[in-house]
């Protein structure tokens, strides 16, 4: 997908991306947003300013998801919240979505609550696995998963919630080896299992607010999908 905008400016129906992202995310109760900015950050900036309680951190090298939260541990110093974190590019993941996953990180007092989505072609996205009793047990991206691991149709939407400082903390453990040689944030899931964190993940019901931007076609289906009022 070719455009002289960074991503998550790119509008749909004349909002950009990242616009219907911030307002799902407020509507959901957040009270403070921190936007991780890298390439064309102005554009971004510019975009996301008008939004109440919003800051930015800039990430200057671009190391993987799990580098990115990390860049944003100063702000959380001596606070102890919930942290969301959301993908600029998923334009249709619902309030309601958002609100049930940080309902659920609260009743089962988990370490990480991970948002997932049941696709018929899961090609592209990281898998959730589980074990024998349904239990998460660990996300592979698909670069790194095995033939088996790829046939699993339930995949990682890049939504979670966490818990601060704790977080920070585990953040520091994550390695990167992997073929992208990146800090990859689902890499928590193990660490956390390790130590004995309750770490889940939620299924969204429309597994059609699991759809990101990577192409033109992903463009004109969410496009689509929004005017329809389907997600």
């Amino acid at each position: 997908m070719k455009s002289e905008l960074p991503k998550v400016a790119i509008p749909i129906n004349n909002k950009p991306i990242i616009s219907y992202v911030i307002e799902n995310v407020l509507s959901a109760g957040i009270k403070s947003i921190i936007v991780v900015v890298g390439y064309k950050k102005d554009q971004v900036i510019s975009i996301c300013e008008p939004y109440p309680n919003i800051s930015f951190v800039e990430q200057t090298e671009q190391l993987g998801t799990g580098h990115a939260l990390l860049c944003c541990e100063d702000r959380f110093k001596n606070l102890d919240t919930k942290v969301l974190v959301a993908c600029g590019d998923a334009p249709a993941i619902s309030a309601s979505s958002f609100r049930s996953l940080l309902d659920l990180h609260f009743k089962e007092n988990n370490s990480v609550t991970v948002l997932s989505a049941k696709l018929e072609k899961p090609t592209g996205y990281g898998r959730i696995l589980r074990d024998a009793n349904n239990h998460l047990v660990e996300i592979k991206e698909e670069k790194d998963a095995t033939s088996d691991e790829k046939t699993v149709q339930e995949i990682n939407t890049g939504t979670y919630v966490f818990n601060s400082p704790d977080v920070f903390k585990q953040l520091k453990r994550i390695g990167n080896e992997n073929v992208q040689k990146e800090y990859y944030l689902p890499d928590l899931i193990k660490i956390y299992r390790s130590i004995g964190g309750n770490v889940n993940a939620m299924q969204l019901s429309n597994s059609f607010e699991s759809l990101g931007i990577n192409s033109v076609e992903d463009l004109h289906q969410i496009s689509q999908l929004i005017k329809k009022d389907t997600i």
